[in-house]
């Protein structure tokens, strides 16, 4: 075969690639923008018929489910998702450990529901805690092949299996709120959804897995799995150590306020970053050799990222004050501080996650593992005096704090791994956080002639100030080589 030859057959498929990828993307699009639309509504309902103390019951029990997951994962699927050869072989012996981990934190939660409670000096959460714990018994034996879906871009098939449960908790959940008025609506809705995945996982992908360990394959798996291991441990202590603190500390309302606080906040890093590490992870994989593919691929995905976290953490910092009055009641008024500070660590956040599927993709995920450990640092330095000083707002300044120092140490190793244009990247950054800024300063300048009274009202300053955003991104366009619309444009033009 002729250099030309390989050359234009290399194009071919990275034009494929890129063409499943962008359709991988407007699937996990869509179904992001559907769940948080129903999400949005879902919480609206239920913070109207609800008080903080119910949000943080389950807040404890979900702590505990959280906190034996991340202290027992496998990174298995990660494994199984990098690897660029044929994975049947690998997946009974990942199912079983599945099903194995699944049992045994179903058993100790089962057990030990009654300390973790007293703990939280919340003897209530102890019934919550032991029939929450089912989730896990669910989620072990949830079929392996649902894996295929991500690694193989099919994302159609994971918005059938997520958007059917997340429909199933929004139903059972509202509708029992109406019903009981407590927490245990939110348990049940949880429950249900959980049972609904594990139902299509054999529905949605054919294979059948059978009880099996094969010695090699779990060590191969291990070797890779151990760093995901690793790096989920760090990362858990960072982003729910914070929630054990204030419910210990604090108590259960504060920590249903701070909770709430938090999944407002995060829109950033919890909708954009989700699309993004789900689609670039296995499309990564698959040219991680090709460094200047990999890097302008990176670049793309970074640019389109900044081009929507910025205005969405913008919006969400000037509008918080104003969204919770009117839709969730004044009772949750006392998280709007620690709403506005944590939607800085979600926007720094969302730019750190782009980095990660670039360190897993590469083999590399050691590397995330020490940036981790760095957060984790800074975090538990300034953690506990913040928290004790000035509360659920401090608390949301130390994860600032940690997550921003991290995130410099995210950015320059992957420079350094995929040999990037760093005037580019500054460049990427530094423009929709200038064009937010100003546009921010604009809503300031008209909230000192009026104030928003109604959520018609909210609407349509929102839409206003989407609206020159967009404009001042048609400026950048033109005037500084943005590319943004051209990117956008050329993307729809694949599918």
């Amino acid at each position: 075969m002729s250099e030309v030859t390989e050359q234009k057959s290399n194009d071919e498929i990275t034009e494929s690639l890129s063409t499943r990828v962008v359709k991988s993307g407007l699937w996990v699009f869509a179904l992001r923008m559907l769940n948080r639309g129903l999400g949005f509504i879902r919480t609206i309902v239920l913070a109207r018929l609800l008080a903080p103390e119910d949000f943080g019951l389950l807040g404890i029990a979900l702590l505990s489910i959280s906190t034996l997951e991340t202290f027992s994962k496998t990174g298995f699927d990660s494994a199984l998702i990098q690897k660029k050869e044929n994975v049947e072989s690998y997946l009974d012996t990942a199912w079983t450990v599945s099903a194995l981990r699944g049992i045994v934190l179903f058993s100790i939660l089962l057990f030990s529901a009654p300390l973790i409670a007293s703990f939280f000096n919340s003897p209530e959460a102890t019934l919550i805690i032991r029939v929450i714990a089912l989730y896990t018994l669910f989620a072990g034996l949830q079929n392996i092949g649902i894996l295929f879906f991500q690694k193989e871009l099919e994302f159609h098939k994971q918005f059938s299996y997520e958007f059917s449960a997340t429909l199933v908790d929004l139903s059972v959940a509202i509708t029992l709120a109406f019903i009981l008025r407590n927490v245990w609506a939110l348990v049940w809705g949880g429950l249900a959804a959980s049972f609904v995945r594990l139902v299509l996982s054999y529905v949605l992908h054919p294979h059948r897995p059978r009880i099996k360990i094969d010695r090699e394959g779990f060590q191969e798996l291990f070797g890779f799995g151990k760093w995901v291991f690793t790096s989920s441990i760090l990362v858990f202590l960072v982003t729910q150590g914070d929630d054990i603190l204030v419910g210990k500390m604090l108590g259960v309302t504060a920590l249903g306020l701070y909770q709430m606080a938090y999944t407002l906040s995060n829109l950033p890093a919890t909708e954009v970053t989700h699309m993004i590490s789900k689609v670039t992870f296995p499309a990564y994989s698959k040219f991680q050799e090709d460094l200047p593919r990999l890097s302008e691929a990176y670049l793309k995905v970074l640019q389109f990222t900044t081009f929507v976290s910025f205005p969405l953490a913008g919006g969400i910092f000037i509008f918080a004050s104003d969204f919770i009055r009117i839709f969730l009641g004044d009772k949750w008024i006392p998280m709007v501080p620690a709403v506005q500070v944590l939607v800085l660590a979600g926007l720094v956040r969302s730019i750190a996650a782009t980095t990660g599927p670039i360190f897993y993709a590469t083999r590399k995920p050691r590397i995330d593992t020490i940036w981790q450990i760095v957060r984790l640092l800074v975090f538990s330095a300034f953690i506990y005096p913040l928290t004790l000083r000035l509360g659920i707002l401090g608390t949301s300044i130390a994860v600032f704090l940690s997550i921003f120092i991290a995130t410099i140490g995210f950015i320059m190793q992957t420079i350094k791994i995929i040999k990037c244009d760093i005037n580019r990247l500054a460049k990427i950054i530094l423009l929709p956080f200038f064009k937010t800024a100003i546009v921010l300063l604009s809503v300031i300048i008209y909230y000192d002639y009026t104030i928003v009274i109604s959520g018609i009202h909210l609407l349509l300053v929102s839409v206003l100030f989407l609206s020159y955003y967009l404009l001042l991104t048609y400026f950048a366009e033109r005037t500084f080589d943005y590319r943004i619309y051209s990117l956008i444009k050329k993307t729809f033009a694949q599918l």
